[in-house]
């Protein structure tokens, strides 16, 4: 049987028209709801629409449960067509799109309006506790992983690191040259938490987090909002905003977390995601010129490069290395917002506001000169769901 959605005959003629960003990184004083409501309206008003054209309304939240579908009422919205709340963790944002899509494909609904917001970080509190309060100790068979302190993200994908490092020969420098090719890009993003530049020294010296990760190899931790606007590409035309066409996309999640499996930390749900999206979008990878990755870790954006075909597997360290490669003056344009280790941490909105950005040719200072093609990557869990989307703007 084929799935129409990853065949190469379907097209999904809709677009991100469309794009809401509230203050973000170290807000304090307001909650999630508050954001979700600012973004929908910011993301409205970015495409010249009112709140009240919007028929479909999908949302997400990150670790702080502050609204639901009930955002609704808050924005003011009636008799819509389309009304979920999505959760696919670091993949909501990808997956939040093609959902939106497919209902304007199927004439369910004409607009659609995806938010994620989150308030983890409290004043006066430090940032590390944000994600830590949220976790829970693990029980069943799943405690033995506590036993020896493997209780959160970091230290989970920190053996995913260390297993592609003694399959591969990956080493800290290579880690490290994505971190400071990254805070490059953050220096020309007025939006970025960290805009000072960083050498391999300074990311050497960081403090550890959990081996083999330093401080400068995990992600920010942000409060704030960011919601995008979906429509049939027609209609887009017509409105505010340069059309930023949805060519694309595609889903993976492999469901072996916490099991034993051969190729924990080695391949990821990238590489199935990855071909389904480029198949849609009737393109290759030699015709993408922005490459917009979800960087949890350093480790992340390395393994996905691996996994979408940008180089061959095991051989990721080499290729972010490379002088040359990375950076505001390299050959491949990745995360060029400075993602979300140096940027904000919005989950998988960080790479889709970004992406959107440059396509639009809106970037400022970072602005790429080609902008025609861009990779959008989402990864949820410990590499337990993927998405990929295609933008263009043909």
């Amino acid at each position: 049987m084929t799935d129409s959605t990853t065949d190469s005959a379907f097209r999904p003629n809709t677009a991100i028209a469309g794009l809401g960003m509230t203050e973000l990184g170290k807000v304090y004083g307001r909650t999630a709801r508050q954001f979700a409501v600012e973004a929908v309206q910011r993301a409205a008003a970015d495409a010249g629409i009112g709140v009240g054209d919007i028929d479909g309304l999908l949302v997400s939240t990150g670790i702080s449960p502050g609204y639901g579908i009930d955002l609704q009422g808050d924005l003011g919205l009636t008799d819509l067509g389309l009304l979920s709340s999505v959760q696919g963790y670091g993949s909501t944002a990808t997956q939040m799109v093609q959902y939106a899509s497919m209902a304007i494909a199927s004439g369910m609904v004409d607009t659609v309006a995806c938010v994620w917001a989150d308030d983890p970080l409290k004043e006066k509190t430090a940032t590390s506790a944000a994600y830590r309060a949220a976790g829970s100790l693990p029980t069943g068979w799943r405690a033995l992983t506590g036993t020896a302190n493997i209780l959160t993200p970091n230290t989970l994908y920190a053996l995913a690191a260390r297993r592609h490092m003694l399959a591969y020969g990956t080493t800290q420098d290579q880690f490290g040259a994505i971190a400071v090719a990254q805070r490059e890009w953050a220096t020309m993003n007025p939006l970025a938490q960290f805009r000072t530049p960083l050498t391999l020294e300074e990311y050497h010296a960081s403090r550890w987090i959990a081996e083999p990760f330093h401080l400068f190899d995990c992600c920010l931790v942000s409060n704030g909002g960011i919601a995008v606007i979906v429509t049939s590409a027609e209609r887009a035309a017509d409105l505010a905003q340069p059309v930023v066409q949805v060519l694309g996309w595609g889903q993976s999640h492999p469901g072996r977390s916490g099991r034993r499996n051969d190729d924990f930390g080695l391949v990821t749900g990238a590489a199935q995601s990855g071909p389904r999206a480029l198949q849609m979008a009737r393109t290759t990878l030699d015709e993408i010129d922005v490459v917009e990755l979800y960087d949890c870790y350093t480790y992340t954006a390395l393994v996905s490069l691996e996994d979408y075909g940008f180089c061959a597997k095991g051989e990721g360290g080499d290729f972010v290395s490379t002088p040359g490669m990375l950076g505001p003056n390299g050959k491949l344009k990745v995360n060029t917002g400075g993602g979300q280790l140096s940027s904000y941490y919005m989950w998988g909105m960080t790479p889709l506001s970004e992406a959107i950005i440059q396509a639009r040719g809106q970037a400022g200072e970072r602005q790429v000169d080609a902008h025609h093609r861009v990779l959008v990557s989402g990864n949820g869990g410990i590499l337990d769901h993927h998405g990929t989307l295609v933008l263009g703007t043909d």
